[in-house]
């Protein structure tokens, strides 16, 4: 077991407090946007002063025997803590395969990893799951094509945006939300003037109750970070979700989706792939999203923990590439054998202290601090914490 010491990520969407609060420093007014508990090259964590994918190259057996035969001698998940201000851009992920083509593609064109025009920046899928540590909002998936017309025409504007929108009564499911979709991506000129008057139709509903408020008020929030853009409209075909601490919702590979704001703990497969499609001054690859993303309309499921074992509560999720835990030790659980044994573990205590003990070894971890645990190693946790745990899906 060693001490995991992650790195920080400043985006300009993050917030200033958040993450500080959790690490237990003091903020600045610098945005904070993500703490990385990983291997990924392009902000490894550190054990001992050294970078985790320095540590792995050394010594490949802590990962474990069924995640090295599948995924190599490297980590395949990555943790993070994300706290967002304001939304994020619309993106989706690519699955394995995606990833895999996709990247021999730009290698072979010569695109540089560091250009703003490189869509894959290594070969791996990168499905994730978010897990709220407070309220925390967020885009996911499409709406029903009819519903969010009902909800245009509620605002009083589907008349004007007949020529935008009108393929979601004309057509059905999947082909009308994407040729919406990849329309307003394509809006310029006085076209894209529409995006304005959906803003000022918004206000007019900003108090209103039920899902037509909520539509609205989504309008006013995207509109003070991205005014008039028109990929609103775009972010206006999708789900809203709320997630409250504790619950999480899984992205796989294709789902479109956008952070607006809040908390959370994030793990997905090593990858930093992002297929974005607006709300972003970053690159919009509209072929690629047409090759990834699902358009299929869906409602969006909140997941709760399943109780495996005293203190030890399940995320189950089909992917491979990691599992993850909630574990938590107190007065009515005193002690918790963590799961995971066959796969090098990341454990993060959101709240309280902990101690980690296995055979003649002890690791004390307050608030906000991590550890790296090796695939074959049985620590049990006491003292009085809540943790989130993450090992490989395979092992």
């Amino acid at each position: 077991m060693l001490r995991l010491q992650g790195a920080v990520q400043r985006y300009a969407w993050g917030t200033t407090d958040a993450i500080p609060k959790i690490l237990g420093r003091t903020g600045d007014d610098t945005p904070l946007a993500e703490y990385w508990l990983g291997a990924h090259p392009s902000a490894p964590a550190r054990v001992n002063g050294q970078p985790l994918n320095e540590y792995l190259d050394q010594n490949p057996q802590v990962i474990g025997g069924p995640s090295r035969a599948r995924f190599g001698d490297q980590l395949p998940y990555l943790v993070k803590v994300l706290s967002a201000r304001h939304a994020l851009s619309l993106q989706a992920h690519p699955s394995r395969a995606q990833a895999e083509d996709g990247f021999a593609r730009e290698e072979a064109a010569g695109v540089a990893l560091d250009a703003p025009e490189r869509t894959y920046r290594d070969s791996w899928p990168k499905p994730e799951i978010l897990i709220a540590l407070d309220e925390f909002h967020t885009l996911s998936g499409f709406r029903d094509p009819r519903r969010t017309e009902a909800l245009f025409a509620g605002l009083g504007v589907a008349d004007e945006l007949a020529s935008v929108i009108g393929p979601l009564t004309e057509r059905r499911g999947a082909a009308a939300l994407e040729e919406v979709f990849l329309d307003v991506l394509s809006l310029t000129g006085e076209r894209a003037r529409v995006s304005e008057l959906v803003c000022a139709a918004a206000m007019k509903h900003k108090d209103d109750a039920g899902e037509l408020g909520q539509f609205a008020r989504t309008v006013i929030e995207l509109d003070e970070v991205f005014p008039a853009d028109p990929g609103i409209l775009a972010a206006l075909l999708m789900n809203r979700v709320v997630l409250y601490p504790g619950e999480a919702m899984f992205v796989p590979a294709g789902h479109m989706h956008a952070h607006l704001r809040g908390t959370g703990v994030e793990v997905m497969a090593n990858s930093d792939n992002v297929i974005r499609g607006g709300l972003t001054p970053k690159h919009v690859d509209v072929g690629e999203l047409i090759r990834v993303v699902e358009f299929e309309p869906s409602e969006s499921e909140v997941m709760k923990p399943q109780r495996v074992s005293d203190g030890v509560d399940h995320y189950p999720t089909s992917c491979p590439e990691f599992d993850v835990w909630r574990v938590t030790a107190g007065a009515e659980v005193t002690s918790v054998d963590l799961p995971g044994l066959g796969s090098a573990r990341v454990l993060l205590i959101i709240s309280g202290s902990a101690t980690l003990t296995a055979g003649d070894q002890t690791v004390e971890l307050a608030q906000g601090e991590a550890a790296f645990i090796d695939a074959d190693e049985e620590p049990i946790l006491t003292g009085t914490a809540t943790g989130f745990l993450t090992a490989a899906g395979e092992r």
